[in-house]
């Protein structure tokens, strides 16, 4: 019985590390993980609601 909880505690000890380090990038590769997750870029839509810069006349942000 003791050799069964050592081994299980020895298992989730060396598995925690490799879960942590698990990032990837847009493509699915294995990448160094970032600090914080990037802010996502504020998007704008004009009056026909097509995709127009922020900043033009009648552009406003989408959600």
């Amino acid at each position: 019985m003791k050799l069964l909880l050592a081994a299980l505690t020895a298992s989730a000890l060396l598995t925690a590390p490799a879960q942590a380090a698990a990032c990837r990038d847009a493509k699915g590769k294995f990448i160094k993980c970032a600090e914080k997750t990037p802010a996502k870029a504020t998007r704008c839509k004009d009056s026909k609601g097509k995709f127009a810069k922020c900043g033009t006349p009648g552009a406003t942000p989408v959600k």
